[in-house]
């Protein structure tokens, strides 16, 4: 044949067989320009998740309170399961217990607003008169004051009681809300009796999964239980205190406190501005210092001493991701965002960061100091002891200089 011909004329030798290429080893230029196409595609993909989520934030804001709601009932089903409790009458315990706790908000809120909606008329022309005196103020020291007396001229308490109204709603939305947090609640609440026997199922095919979720519901519980005491505590002192100090509406403003101290760094002094202002219109100076004092130290003591030792490591978030973090989620779904910040971020981290090896080397970025705070002490004692060695080896004075030979 044709072919065996051919083969026989070549002496019976096999066909040289192409030569294998060595595998391309990409160039770091490549490496590092493939690199910053991913981060761009990451970031695009983090905007249209902002805007997906701010899209449909009436439907996420309720269900993700729910699952925190969850999350922090969850030790008193374990409780009672293992006092021999059957399993569907703890579901229902906690359901009950939860419920219970939203209706007693409920209540402290709407009486609260109905305090509040009735307290502004009352001191309408004591707005009125400070607004144009700040304003005359303002003109005497060289700054354009005529916004601030027009707009105390035309001070609505009926418009002002509308605006915060419907930073929560109307009516049928707040009807809406409580419909799908308290559905959620009851679901969610009947899933979770699975939630033990399924991560113990994961547990050998993602470890790390299943660390970093129960790590995150351990650090969310911890945070919000820990700061719904404190705030209920700072609440109920600064209540007492403006009551004791006669500021007009003390009830609605130690329930603002309690609210606002889910928000870091911000609630503070979203908190102390109505105290000050009604302080100011009923006892002026003496009792808006008095207003300060008492809300500085109560912040003080509670946030900066209490707060992060009971805490603890939970967050681990650092002081600028943490009031950026504020300021994105209450812009992205709404007041409610601002008050859940803490939990939806360390949510992202545990998607982006937690769950992955390769990317755990980011948490001291993030803020999880434990060890960047045990090198940095390591290094200030070794720069304090070489300090002392210099200090040590340094001629008290002159005469002690050693001669020079002439």
């Amino acid at each position: 044949m044709r072919w065996t011909k051919r083969r026989s004329s070549a002496g019976g030798r096999e066909p040289a067989q192409p030569a294998v290429s060595e595998p391309v080893v990409p160039s770091e230029e490549s490496t590092r320009e493939h690199r910053n196409a991913f981060i761009l595609a990451g970031i695009g993909g983090a905007v249209l998740a902002a805007f997906g989520i701010a899209a449909i934030g009436s439907i996420f804001a309720p269900v993700f309170f729910a699952l925190v709601l969850t999350i922090c009932a969850h030790p008193l089903r374990e409780t009672l399961e293992r006092r021999g409790v059957p399993r569907g009458l703890a579901t229902g315990s906690v359901i009950v217990a939860v419920f219970m706790l939203l209706l007693v908000f409920g209540y402290a809120t709407l009486v609260a607003f109905g305090q509040f909606g009735a307290l502004l008329p009352q001191y309408a022309p004591q707005i009125q008169e400070f607004a144009a005196d700040l304003g005359a103020w303002l003109s005497s020291v060289g700054i354009n004051g005529d916004p601030v007396a027009q707009a105390g001229a035309n001070f609505d308490p009926a418009a002002l009681v509308d605006f915060i109204g419907g930073l929560f709603g109307s009516l049928a939305g707040i009807v809406s809300v409580l419909v799908i947090i308290f559905t959620m609640l009851l679901l969610m609440a009947m899933d979770a009796a699975f939630l033990p026997t399924l991560l113990g199922q994961m547990q050998p095919y993602r470890p790390l999964a299943v660390s970093a979720l129960s790590s995150y519901a351990s650090n969310v519980r911890r945070y919000m239980v820990v700061t719904a005491l404190l705030g209920l505590a700072q609440g109920l002192i600064n209540w007492f205190a403006l009551a004791l100090l006669g500021v007009p509406g003390a009830f609605i403003w130690g329930l603002l406190a309690f609210i606002c101290s889910f928000i870091p760094n911000v609630g503070y002094f979203i908190a102390i501005i109505p105290p000050i202002v009604f302080g100011a219109l009923e006892g002026g100076w003496p009792t808006v210092i008095a207003v300060i004092v008492v809300y500085g130290i109560v912040n003080a003591g509670v946030q900066s001493v209490v707060q992060p030792r009971v805490v603890g490591n939970a967050v681990s978030l650092s002081q600028t991701i943490t009031f950026f973090s504020v300021l994105f989620w209450a812009i992205v779904i709404g007041p409610i965002g601002a008050i859940l910040a803490i939990p939806l971020t360390l949510l992202v981290r545990l998607l982006l960061v937690d769950s992955h090896p390769s990317m755990l080397w980011m948490r001291p970025i993030l803020g999880d100091l434990v060890e960047t705070k045990q090198i940095m002490a390591v290094s200030d004692a070794e720069l304090k002891a070489a300090r002392r060695v210099r200090k040590a080896g340094r001629p008290s004075a002159p005469d002690e200089l050693p001669a020079t030979e002439g």
